[in-house]
């Protein structure tokens, strides 16, 4: 990965929380915990998820930055999901979770030297894993789930 690659990757992932946020404008309470979409999530629990995930993911990378060859646990968020109870608690505290990880990382991500970005651990589920993995993994997933959202508010109103 080039460094122009990764600088477009880094203000990608930076935009994360800002597509997030323009997602859920609009929904109401009762929408938030809607499932419109059988077997999908509801915008609630997208939102508990990217906090959950944004905070495993920071220290994923600082562990990758940090340690010798860390080995990097996968979780299930299905059992997240069901078990936290994402469909039962009020949003705004996991939304400033996310935002306040996503806010730390990026000063980490724009400091890290060029032999940071050769650092590598081993991911449980994944296999090999670098800190140039994470950062093609993650400047997507907000992104994702933000359309996520967009197809839950479609559904709504369909």
């Amino acid at each position: 990965m080039t460094s122009d690659e990764r600088e477009r990757l880094i203000a990608r992932y930076a935009a994360g929380p800002a597509e997030v946020d323009h997602s859920l404008a609009g929904f109401t309470p009762e929408q938030l915990t809607a499932h419109p979409i059988a077997g999908k999530w509801s915008a609630a629990e997208i939102a508990h998820h990217l906090a959950d995930s944004e905070s495993t993911a920071a220290l994923r990378l600082r562990r990758l930055i940090a340690e010798e060859l860390p080995v990097i646990s996968g979780y299930d968020q299905e059992l997240f999901a069901e078990r936290l109870r994402y469909n039962q608690r009020p949003i705004a505290p996991s939304l400033e979770m996310f935002r306040a990880a996503r806010a730390t990382t990026v000063q980490v991500l724009r400091l890290m030297a060029e032999a940071d970005w050769t650092r590598e651990g081993w991911h449980t589920e994944a296999g090999h894993y670098s800190t140039e993995t994470w950062l093609a993994i993650y400047a997507d997933h907000a992104h994702n789930h933000a359309a996520q959202i967009r197809r839950l508010k479609e559904a709504l109103r369909a």
